[in-house]
């Protein structure tokens, strides 16, 4: 069983078979890419794999894997548009906190984790390869530095928007702490998820305690916003 990526872009609609003919065909070659990736960075390094060699094994041009990721790292770390895009939208929205809409997006992208785990013919090697995953990350230096420079991309992206709602300056001291605190919780998700996944446990098990993990850190981030601008 080859090591597939989530396909972000499917689950966060829910409607794939609502988009278009020319749509569809790029999605299922941006996945294609990505799921090829992963497989070769996960069999022999992220460093040892050339983006030559991922184009050939997809049976195209160097230059098109770039037409569809503009770079290496991003072929493996390749959702940072579907949570900018969640981000604007959902803090942006009246009358729901920032650390609930941050939870809501969070949530959405824990389910479709778990519900590709679920859909495995053998959850317990997905659960395994997704330590793997996870283990390649941390290790990897450039991969490293790709996860910090997604994770700014958010921290901007959430104090515009929480500048917005509270009449301030995206650089003020106010939204940009929030907005930093509030894209932690997505580092929090990703080291539970490091911490749980494992083969002895059903991924609805998994899922339950990675959710109460989040949930513990984003009381902590809720408790300090009264210190802050009211949110409209």
């Amino acid at each position: 069983m080859s090591a597939r990526t989530v396909d972000w872009a499917a689950r966060r609609t829910g409607e794939p078979g609502a988009e278009g003919l020319r749509e569809r065909k790029k999605r299922l070659m941006r996945q294609q890419l990505s799921d090829t990736a992963t497989e070769m960075f996960l069999e022999r390094g992220f460093d040892a794999v050339r983006v030559a060699e991922i184009a050939e094994a997809c049976g195209v041009s160097e230059k098109t894997v770039f037409n569809y990721f503009p770079s290496k790292e991003s072929l493996i770390l390749d959702h940072p548009d579907t949570a900018l895009t969640a981000l604007r939208a959902d803090l942006a929205e009246p009358g729901v906190s920032p650390a609930e809409a941050t939870l809501r997006i969070l949530a959405q992208e824990r389910a479709a984790v778990f519900s590709w785990l679920a859909e495995q013919e053998d959850p317990a090697e997905a659960i395994t390869k997704s330590r793997r995953f996870g283990l390649l990350i941390a290790t990897t230096p450039a991969l490293r530095a790709h996860r910090l420079e997604m994770t700014e991309q958010l921290v901007v992206v959430a104090a515009e928007a929480l500048a917005e709602r509270t009449g301030c300056g995206p650089e003020d001291p106010e939204p940009r702490v929030l907005a930093t605190a509030l894209v932690a919780l997505w580092q929090i998700q990703f080291r539970s998820m490091a911490q749980h996944l494992d083969v002895a446990r059903t991924p609805e098990s998994i899922e339950e305690a990675v959710a109460a993990d989040v949930g513990r850190a984003a009381r902590l981030v809720e408790a300090g916003i009264d210190a802050l601008p009211r949110f409209a």
